[in-house]
C-alpha cells in the first residue's frame, strides 16, 4: 500500500473539493469567535446546535476577505441593525475551501438579512411568550408610581451623555421640583452588556436605599446593539422589580423585550426626565385643587349661613334681631379668626418645610466634602469601622477636589479610656 506525505493527501482532498464542490452554497448556522482582523479581513467559525441549543452539531471555520467584507457588513448592519457577530443565526452564502495547511473552510461571499431579521424578531417573541407563560410579563406595569417620585436611582454608562443630558433635565427643572439621583454603572453597549446591568441592579437593591423608581438609559449608540436587551434573565429580573423601572434608551422605531416589560417605555433619557417632571407636575395640581376646594367650600359654607342669618333678621322681632346680629358677628370673629389661623399654619408648615429643606442641604455629601471631610471607600463600599478592613487593603478616600487611592498597612481600632 502506497504511502502519502500529510501534503500529498491534503493535496488530494482538495483537488477533490475543488472537483465536486465548486459551486456556491447557501448554509444556516450560528456565528462563534467572529473577529474582523487588522487587515479588514473577517473570520470566525459557523456552528449548528441540537434544538435545545446546548450542544453543538456541526462547525466549520468562516473566512470573508477584507474587500468583500466591507460592503457585505456595511449592507448586513444597514438593513438589518446588527453586526456579523458572535451569537447571532445567519444565512450565508459560500464557497467551500481546503488548504493543505489550514484545512475546510467556508468563504463567505453573501448574507441573507432577511434571515437574521426574523430570526432575532423569533427570539424576541420567544422571550415574551415565555414571560407571559411564567406569569411576570405586565408585573412590573401593574405597580404604582409613588406619588412623591423624587429618589431616583439610574442604571446607566457613567460617561454617556445621555446620562448627563437627563440630569440636567431633571435637576435643573423650571418648576424647582426636587430630585436626588443616583447612579449605578453599567455597560449600555458591546460585551457584557446584559450581566453589567443584572449586577447594577443587585447593587442598587442591595443597597438599602429607599427609592422611587429605577431608571435606564442609553443615549444613542448603535441599533445593533439593542439586541443586548433582548434577554430573558434581564427582562426577568426588570419584570419582577420590586420598584417600577422607567426604560429609554434612545430607539423609536426599534423596541426590546426590556420595552415591553418596563412599567413605562419612552424613547430617550431626556424623556425619562420630562415623565418623571410631569409625574410631580400632575401630582402638584392634584394638591392644589384639594386646598382650592376645601377654601371655596369654607367660603360657601360660610356664605350660607350668612344668608341663613338675613332671612330670620327679617321675619324675627327686633330682640331676636339683636340676637341673630350678635350671632352674625361671632361668625364674622370666627372667620377672621380661622383665617388668621390659617394663615399662622400655612406660614408654619412653610417653615418647617424651610427647616427640612435646610436639614437636607446640610446632610449633602457635596456639602460636607466641601467642609473638609472626607469618605473611605474599600471595593465600592463606605467605611465606617477599621474592623472592616485589613492590611494591605486598597481604598479611595474622596475629597472636595478628588480622590487619593491608597494601601492599608497597619488597622487599629480606638482605644476607649476613662478619666480617673
Amino acid at each position: 500500500m502506497e504511502t502519502y506525505t500529510l501534503l500529498q493527501l491534503n493535496g488530494m482532498v482538495r483537488q477533490l473539493v475543488e472537483s465536486t464542490l465548486d459551486g456556491e452554497y447557501w448554509v444556516e448556522g450560528e456565528l462563534l469567535d467572529a473577529r474582523v482582523a487588522a487587515n479588514g479581513h473577517f473570520y470566525g467559525e459557523l456552528v449548528q446546535k441540537e434544538d435545545d441549543g446546548r450542544v453543538i452539531v456541526a462547525r466549520a471555520r468562516v473566512n470573508c476577505w477584507a474587500r468583500q467584507f466591507a460592503v457585505l457588513h456595511m449592507r448586513f448592519r444597514h438593513e438589518t441593525g446588527e453586526t456579523l457577530r458572535s451569537g447571532i443565526r445567519v444565512r450565508i452564502l459560500v464557497r467551500i475551501t481546503f488548504h493543505e495547511q489550514y484545512g475546510y473552510a467556508l468563504n463567505m461571499l453573501d448574507a441573507d438579512t432577511t434571515f437574521t431579521m426574523g430570526d432575532m424578531l423569533r427570539r424576541r417573541r420567544e422571550i415574551l411568550r415565555q414571560l407571559e407563560a411564567d406569569g411576570i410579563l405586565d408585573d412590573n406595569k401593574t405597580l404604582a408610581l409613588p406619588r412623591l417620585t423624587n429618589r431616583i436611582a439610574v442604571v446607566s454608562s457613567e460617561t454617556a451623555a445621555g446620562y448627563g443630558d437627563f440630569r440636567d433635565q431633571l435637576l435643573n427643572n423650571p418648576y424647582g421640583l426636587r430630585f436626588e439621583v443616583d447612579l449605578y454603572p453599567a455597560l449600555m453597549q458591546g460585551a457584557g452588556v446584559t450581566d453589567s446591568i443584572m449586577q447594577a441592579f443587585d447593587r442598587l437593591l442591595g443597597s438599602g436605599r429607599e427609592y422611587h423608581a429605577i431608571v435606564v438609559i442609553r443615549g444613542g449608540g448603535a441599533t445593533g446593539d439593542l439586541s443586548d436587551f433582548d434577554s430573558y434573565p434581564l427582562a426577568c429580573l426588570v419584570a419582577q422589580s420590586p420598584l417600577p423601572v422607567i426604560v429609554g434608551i434612545g430607539h423609536d422605531r426599534d423596541e426590546t423585550v426590556l420595552d415591553y416589560v418596563a412599567h413605562t417605555r419612552v424613547k430617550t433619557p431626556t424623556a425619562a426626565a420630562s415623565f418623571l417632571v410631569d409625574h410631580q407636575l400632575e401630582e402638584l395640581s392634584v394638591l392644589g385643587s384639594l386646598v382650592d376646594g376645601i377654601h371655596q367650600g369654607v367660603i360657601l359654607c360660610i356664605e350660607r349661613e350668612r344668608e341663613r342669618l338675613s332671612r330670620l333678621t327679617a321675619v324675627m322681632p327686633m330682640a331676636v334681631a339683636r340676637v341673630c346680629d350678635a350671632m352674625r358677628a361671632r361668625v364674622d370673629v370666627a372667620w377672621q379668626r380661622m383665617t388668621t389661623a390659617t394663615a399662622q399654619r400655612i406660614e408654619r408648615e412653610s417653615h418647617r418645610l424651610d427647616l427640612i429643606s435646610q436639614r437636607l442641604s446640610s446632610l449633602d455629601p457635596e456639602r460636607l466634602l466641601r467642609l473638609g471631610y472626607s469618605i473611605t471607600l474599600h471595593e465600592g463600599r463606605i467605611v465606617r469601622n477599621v474592623e472592616q478592613l485589613s492590611p494591605g487593603d486598597v481604598i479611595t478616600t474622596r475629597l472636595e477636589g478628588g480622590t487619593i487611592t491608597s494601601t492599608v498597612q497597619d488597622c487599629a481600632p480606638r482605644v476607649e479610656t476613662t478619666e480617673p
